[in-house]
Order: C-alpha cells, then sequence, then structure tokens
C-alpha cells in the first residue's frame, strides 16, 4: 500500500469483514459506526443538505420574528448575515475530522472524551434530537392540517381537542401527526442515499414555492406597496440597536446549534474537505442571505395584501383563497419541514443511540427509539408553553455550547488535527483513546464544570425573575448560553489537558496505528 493516500480511495476496497475492521471491538462498531469505505457526497448533496434544514417554518418564523425587536430591515439582513457566517465558520472545523476520517459524530468524539466517555455527548445530543423531532413533525401536521379542512372541512370537528382529541391532540391532529410520523420512518428506514435523494429534491423545490408565492403577492400588492421596513417593536436607535444586532445575531448561531454540533454526521459522506467547504459556502451565506431577502419580501407583501403582517408561510398560504394554493402551499411547507426533522432530528439520534450499544442497536433502531420517544413526549402539550421550553430544551440546549467547544479544543489545540481511527475501536487498555476505563476524565470534568455555568445563564435570572426575588429582567443572558458555553468548554478542557493530560500525541509503533491529519491517511 503507497505510504499516503486521500481518505476515501484507502477505505473504499476494504471488504467489512477484512482488514482493519476485522480488529474492531464489536462493543464499538457496527456497519453504520464503522469508517466509511466510499465518500462520494458532491459539493451540491451538502448544498442541499443546508437548504433542507433552512427552508422549514421554524426557520421562516425564527428569521421574521426579529423584526418584533425594533430593528429596521438593513439590520436584520446583517444580524442574519453575521450569525450564518459564524455558523458557516464553525460548521467547516466540527466538519474536518468527521470527513477525514470517515465517522459519525459520536465515533469521532471518542479520540477526546474516550471509547466508553463519548456516550456522554452522543446521550445529550440524541435526547435533544428527539424532543426536538416532536415538535418539527407536530409543526408540519398543523401545515397538513390546513390542507385537510381545505379540501374536507366537513373535518373540523375532528380538529376541536376538547370534543374530540386524546392526550391532549385532535383526533384530525393525530391523523396527520400519524401520516407524518410513519412517512417520515418510511424515508429513514430506506437509508442515507434515500435521504440524500429526498434532500436532494425538497430543498429546491421550497425555493420554486416560495419564489412563487412571492410574485404572486407582490403583484397582488402591487410593486410600490412593498416596504422593506417591517418593524413591529419600538424603533431604536442605532446605539440602542447593537446590543439587539448582538442578541439577533446569537438567535441565528443557537437556532443551528444542533445540526452544527453533530454535522459530522454529514459531512463523513463528502467526497472531499473542499467539497464539504464549498456546498457549506453554498448552503449557509448565500443561500440564507436569499433565503432571508425572499422572507423580507413576503411578508412585506403580507400587509397591503391581508391587512396585517404574516411571518408564518403556513398561515399566508391559509389566507389564499385558493384551494390549489393552499394544497401547494401546505404540501411544500410539509416537505420542507420533514426534511429539517430527518436531517437535523433523525439522523442524529440514530448514530448517538447506536453508539451506546452498537451490537444491540443499529442505525435504523437508534432512529426507530428517537421517533418512539417524540410521541411519548407529547411535543404539542408542552410547545406553547415557554416555561416548559425553557426547562427542558433551554437546559438541554445550554449543553450544546459546552460540548462543541471541548471538540473543537480536543482535535485542533489538544490532538493537533491527528486521530487514530483504529484506537477508536477498540477496548484494549493499551489503546490510545481508552484513558481511564474508557473515560477522558479532562473532558467529563470540562462538560461539568462549563455545562453547569451555561445552564445556570439559562435557569437562574428566570427562577429570580419568576419568584419575585428580583425586578430585574435577566434572562437575556440566557441567549448567549451557546457561545458562553462553548468558550468555557473550550478553555477549561484546555487548562485541564495543560495540567493533567490524557491525549498523547507520542506514536505508539503499532502497525495498526492509523494517523490521519492534514487530510493524509498513512500506515
Amino acid at each position: 500500500m503507497p505510504e499516503s493516500q486521500t481518505a476515501a480511495p484507502l477505505r473504499e476496497d476494504v471488504p467489512p469483514a477484512a482488514g482493519p475492521y476485522a480488529a474492531y471491538d464489536p462493543q464499538l462498531s457496527n456497519e453504520d459506526l464503522a469508517p466509511l469505505r466510499k465518500q462520494h457526497w458532491s459539493s451540491y448533496n451538502l448544498f442541499a443538505f443546508w437548504m433542507s434544514d433552512v427552508h422549514s417554518i421554524g426557520g421562516y418564523v425564527t428569521a421574521g420574528s426579529l423584526f418584533a425587536l425594533g430593528l429596521a430591515s438593513w439590520q436584520v439582513l446583517v444580524a442574519l448575515l453575521v450569525g450564518i457566517v459564524i455558523v458557516n465558520v464553525f460548521c467547516n472545523l466540527v466538519a474536518k475530522p468527521s470527513q477525514l476520517t470517515g465517522v459519525p459524530y459520536p465515533v469521532i468524539n471518542r479520540a477526546v472524551f474516550g471509547v466508553k466517555g463519548a456516550n456522554i455527548p452522543a446521550i445529550i445530543r440524541g435526547l435533544i434530537a428527539v424532543a426536538w423531532y416532536g415538535v418539527q413533525t407536530f409543526l408540519a401536521s398543523e401545515a397538513l392540517v390546513i390542507v385537510f379542512l381545505k379540501f374536507f372541512p366537513g373535518m373540523a370537528p375532528l380538529y376541536d381537542v376538547e370534543k374530540s382529541g386524546f392526550l391532549g391532540l385532535s383526533t384530525l391532529g393525530w391523523i396527520c401527526y400519524g401520516i407524518l410520523w410513519v412517512a417520515q420512518a418510511a424515508l429513514f428506514w430506506n437509508g442515507m442515499e434515500s435521504i440524500r435523494k429526498f434532500i436532494d429534491f425538497a430543498g429546491p423545490a421550497v425555493y420554486i414555492v416560495m419564489l412563487v408565492l412571492a410574485i404572486y403577492l407582490v403583484s397582488k400588492a402591487g410593486i410600490g406597496n412593498i416596504s422593506l421596513n417591517l418593524s413591529s417593536g419600538e424603533p431604536l436607535d442605532f446605539a440602542s440597536s447593537i446590543p439587539v444586532m448582538i442578541s439577533a445575531i446569537a438567535l441565528v448561531v443557537s437556532y443551528f446549534s444542533g445540526p452544527m454540533l453533530n454535522f459530522g454526521d454529514f459531512a463523513r459522506y463528502g467526497k472531499s474537505y473542499s467539497a464539504v467547504k464549498k456546498g457549506n459556502f453554498l448552503g449557509l451565506p448565500v443561500n440564507f442571505l436569499f433565503f432571508s431577502l425572499l422572507t423580507v419580501i413576503t411578508a412585506s407583501a403580507t400587509i397591503p395584501v391581508f391587512g396585517h403582517l404574516i411571518t408564518d408561510p403556513v398561515k399566508t398560504v391559509q389566507e389564499i383563497d385558493s384551494v390549489f394554493a393552499v394544497l401547494l402551499g401546505g404540501l411544500t411547507f410539509v416537505i420542507a419541514t420533514v426534511g429539517i426533522n430527518i436531517v437535523a432530528n433523525f439522523i442524529s439520534p440514530a448514530f448517538d443511540f447506536s453508539n451506546v450499544s452498537p451490537q444491540k442497536i443499529s442505525w435504523r433502531a437508534g432512529g426507530m427509539i428517537a421517533a418512539v420517544g417524540s410521541v411519548i413526549l407529547t411535543p404539542w402539550n408542552w410547545y406553547s408553553n415557554d416555561d416548559a421550553i425553557h426547562y427542558t430544551l433551554g437546559v438541554l440546549g445550554a449543553l450544546i455550547g459546552p460540548l462543541f467547544g471541548i471538540l473543537i479544543a480536543g482535535y485542533y489545540i489538544i490532538s493537533q488535527q491527528k486521530v487514530w481511527v483504529d484506537d477508536m475501536y477498540t477496548l484494549k487498555s493499551t489503546g490510545r483513546y481508552w484513558f481511564r476505563n474508557g473515560y477522558n476524565p479532562n473532558a467529563v470534568k470540562a462538560v461539568a464544570i462549563s455545562g453547569a455555568i451555561s445552564i445556570a445563564s439559562v435557569l437562574i435570572p428566570k427562577i429570580l425573575l419568576d419568584t419575585g426575588a428580583t425586578s430585574v429582567n435577566a434572562t437575556w443572558i440566557g441567549n448567549y448560553s451557546w457561545f458562553l458555553g462553548c468558550g468555557l468548554g473550550l478553555v477549561v478542557f484546555w487548562f485541564l489537558e495543560r495540567r493533567s493530560p490524557m491525549i498523547s500525541l507520542e506514536p505508539t509503533g503499532t502497525e495498526a496505528d492509523l494517523n490521519v491529519s492534514e487530510g493524509l491517511l498513512s500506515l
């Protein structure tokens, strides 16, 4: 074998039961968690991935909600663009180790947390994804309800939760939720190739419909009646707008923090790191800027057409007195939300839960655990409850930053971009990532310390305000929990590794060691 090769060819011709794979401990590996033998996703596939992630109902509502902060339209666009550029940079950082090694997010964490300790970030990320999976399925089902009622108005009594409901959801709600639950499960069960084809279609499809919707509304409103100043809050002077803009930027980063953390699950399929970076650039800054402009224009046109501002595209379509428009728009936004749900909230727990017990939980089984768990959580009951979201997703979300910071510190600063792939699949005490009984105590401590502070930034200001202990509303601090947790996680882990090193870069002399550095694999 040549001295050095690029990542994909080295693994492509290795049969599942031969070569280095044969020595992998079954408690750490299955066919889904093992390094890929072929990486073939192009820049377009990653571009389409981000289109599916961006073009969701939640994405439109989030972008539209920034106008209520009192910002001018140009300030909203600047905040959106700056936020998404930050997301782009961070996604490139988290993508590199997984693309070069061909392994998913929970596996690359073994090089930082230890072969057993990697289950800590995997379970945390998996639980967050399960909760959001239920929420996104519920949002998509509400769009489907609109389609049903437009075509079958006689079903309206079934949408009354008081007269016809179970566990807080109406009968029609259950029907629509069930349809989408089965559809998503079926798509997921067919594997990553089917998911890739779906997102290749879903992202552009939503763009086409949104363009048609924007053109239709602008033509109805008249181009002269379109105003890009949609600010509905108290107008702010420039000095006062700066902290609000920073808060808006933080909101954008926080919105994408989940898929950003486990982006390695998708970057591993990229045929090269440069292809991943190109796909990220097209799918994030370029795509998001156009998406933001389209959102502003569409929302602006709703004022002269309907008499009030509508930032929710589903409600916009609902206002149009056309059966075809409701059908096309409703189904399109269902597709959009299914797209983000699959890529952001189904695939992540599939890998994460499989990592806990590879031989008992396959990738498909891990995904179905998430799907079933999403129903048990009854997301429709707590999604509209601000306190429930704050104390559940707020706490879990506060842990995403620390996990991100620790991974970045571990790979780029401590390990200097070197990963010994085969050592991530062995439970031998001589393995490089066995650390101390399979755990890196520095990583565990870093999660505990930075996570506790990050969670406190979310909970304490709200508890003090709710209990009347203070009249000062400092809940805005929680908007920056991701940045706080990320920075603390990075610094604390780096400090602990400097004081008591666990990650070693010294060669072991074992021929089976596979060193990944600067994009090259060498035996």
